[in-house]
């Protein structure tokens, strides 16, 4: 046997200290290899609900990319779009620009509020049934119990030796899998090109690199998160069971067993009196319906994604043996200590946490809704010439040049009126455009750059910088935008 002595050095004048030294196999079972987990299919409300919120969110997930929506003849009519190559972000009626980042910002912490809501109100709903992990595992556990069975026929199958048919099933469950995993990494690289056309170029070699990277990429995670990983994610990876103390409390509801009720627990028999006891019969139904392989009796755990399903295997157990429903419930740790009391229980929705994340949430929605209804579809940008700084023409007259940046946001091609606010001795010169003319065309969706030149007469040169402001209109809605800048003189130095 190879023993390690784990004992530390000591400094010179000072005693040893005494260690046990430690079988090397000993160290090695500090890393525990992963316990399979067979959940048991049960039946129920909270498990038809989890059926139909997984169909809704994958058929949206995998059909939304092909949904059309007409923004006209300039613009990619897909619904929802992530268009890094023209820089915007389609979603329906909406067009991000980039510029208008904060749009996303503004969704990202309205996400993260209306978690914070949920999760004070009802605890981790979204770990039990929106989590893309959950939804995703749930779906690949459906397909190993086609090709498997239940619970008790998987862990016989996983302890049988190898046959044929142990082969036959465990091919088929991964090559399902598989597809599944692509179906969704196919799906992701959807969101970022036109569906249809990158659809036809996946499959003939002419997508972009960056679409087979990322297909590779999510069908390897989906495969393996969902598949092999499963609890550990939830476990291990997520941060979300450490932040999601902070945001709870007593009154907050989780799926509870409710102790105060079904202890003293122990085996039960028909014909038997239920006097002296509690209502769990020790069954553990909870724990072999349980996706995460706990047992809820044991109180709050980090473990647990609160899915709810141990409620349905519990009722089952409660209708069997004529006991009242509810034995493991939605509850708050506030009403177990009310009823061990003697006290009524009380659910309190509206309360000081609750209300914060409410009201933090309305503000920011009201916020965005605001500018998303007062959105300007135009926007003026405008950069001076430093080099050289102005230029002396050989009558006395200085002259600037600027560069104006026209965003059109609307979706169709518009002329603006351009004026200048400021000294009207100005002579204007825009370069591309008729000597006379004032007006800037510019197509749909696009941002188009004008040269211009601003020249003032020697006689009204009386200062070394001049105040100014560009302002672009269309003449038919009367949308301004406006830009300062300056105009410099051979007076400044």
């Amino acid at each position: 046997m190879n023993l390690i002595d784990r004992r530390p050095k000591a400094a010179p004048g000072v005693t040893e200290i005494d260690a046990t030294p430690v079988n090397d196999a000993e160290v090695r079972e500090l890393y525990k290899k992963r316990e399979p987990i067979y959940p048991k299919l049960v039946k129920g409300p909270f498990r038809r609900f989890k059926w139909i919120f997984m169909a809704v969110a994958l058929g949206l997930y995998y059909v939304l990319p092909f949904v059309r929506w007409d923004r006209g003849p300039n613009a990619p009519d897909q619904a929802v779009l992530v268009d890094f190559a023209n820089a915007r972000f389609y979603f329906f009626f909406i067009e991000i620009w980039p510029q208008e980042v904060y749009y996303i910002t503004g969704l990202l912490i309205l996400a993260a509020l209306g978690l914070f809501l949920v999760t004070a109100l009802f605890g981790r709903v979204w770990c039990g049934y929106a989590c893309p992990q959950t939804v995703w595992t749930d779906l690949f556990i459906a397909v190993e119990r086609f090709f498997e069975g239940d619970r008790n026929k998987r862990i016989m199958l996983d302890r049988a030796p190898w046959s044929f048919d142990k082969a036959r099933k465990k091919i088929a469950k991964h090559a399902v899998w598989l597809v599944i995993a692509a179906a969704t990494g196919g799906a992701w690289i959807l969101y970022f090109h036109d569906a249809f056309d990158l659809l036809s170029d996946f499959f003939t070699g002419q997508a972009p690199l960056t679409a087979y990277l990322f297909f590779a990429m999510l069908t390897f995670t989906t495969y393996t998160l969902a598949g092999t990983m499963r609890e550990q994610v939830c476990t291990y990876m997520c941060p979300w069971p450490r932040i999601q103390a902070a945001m709870t409390d007593r009154e907050a509801l989780n799926v509870t067993y409710r102790v105060d009720r079904g202890e003293p627990r122990g085996p039960h028999k028909k014909g038997e009196s239920w006097e002296g006891r509690g209502d769990c019969i020790d069954c553990k139904a909870c724990v072999a319906a349980c996706p995460m392989g706990i047992d809820i009796r044991n109180g709050p755990q980090l473990e647990c994604i609160g899915c709810a399903l141990c409620i349905d295997a519990c009722n089952d157990i409660m209708d069997k043996v004529g006991r009242p429903r509810g034995l493991i419930a939605y509850d708050t740790d506030d009403n177990i200590d009310r009823r061990l009391k003697g006290e009524a229980p009380r659910y309190r929705f509206v309360r000081v946490r609750t209300l914060y994340y409410a009201i933090s949430f309305a503000i920011v929605a009201g916020v965005m809704l605001f500018g998303l209804m007062t959105r300007s579809t135009l926007e003026l940008n405008v950069t001076r010439d430093r080099n050289p700084n102005f230029v002396v023409l050989s009558d006395g007259s200085v002259r600037n040049g600027y560069t104006l940046k026209v965003l059109n946001k609307a979706g169709e091609p518009r002329e603006f009126a351009l004026r200048l606010e400021g000294d009207p001795a100005f002579e204007v010169r825009v370069l591309g455009t008729p000597q006379a003319s004032m007006m800037l065309p510019v197509d749909a969706d696009e941002t188009r750059d004008f040269r211009l030149f601003l020249t003032l007469p020697p006689e009204a040169i009386d200062r070394a910088s001049e105040d100014i402001t560009f302002v672009v209109e269309h003449p038919g809605t009367g949308e301004t935008a406006r830009a300062p800048a300056v105009f410099r003189t051979p007076l400044e130095r």
